[in-house]
């Protein structure tokens, strides 16, 4: 018998291709690489980069909340930008949306994302039940 839970929302974007929104497994879950989308018209938001950064932690945060947990409860976050002269930007929205202790973090420059996005963030996040 596995131990391994889906975890989905539609507050959040839904799947675009074979994966989860998460996966919960134990007290360990992996929340899938969010992008920009509106999860009523699954089209990015309008809007510049800042924007779409806002979308982002929107969606990851419904996804969060639906395993049940929350932003708070991420311990690993990766950040993926087309173009890393918006990392000051990423880190303006990012405390936004977390409060310190923050989550280990990488930020990683990619050559592009779906469907045109600037940004992406997946997580790992650990929850208590």
């Amino acid at each position: 018998m596995s131990n391994k839970a889906v975890i989905n929302t539609d507050q959040a974007p839904a799947a675009i291709g074979p994966y989860s929104q998460a996966i919960k497994a134990g007290n360990t879950v992996y929340v899938s690489g969010q992008i920009p989308l509106d999860p009523t018209t699954m089209e990015i938001v309008d809007g510049d980069f800042e924007a779409q950064a806002r979308q982002v932690f929107t969606n990851l945060k419904a996804v969060c909340e639906q395993a049940p947990g929350s932003l708070q409860d991420i311990v690993k976050l990766n950040l993926f930008l087309v173009d890393l002269d918006n990392f000051a930007i990423i880190n303006k929205v990012m405390e936004e949306f977390f409060e310190a202790p923050f989550p280990a973090r990488a930020a990683i420059g990619v050559k592009a994302l779906p469907k045109g996005s600037q940004v992406e963030a997946d997580a790992i996040m650990v929850i208590n039940n």
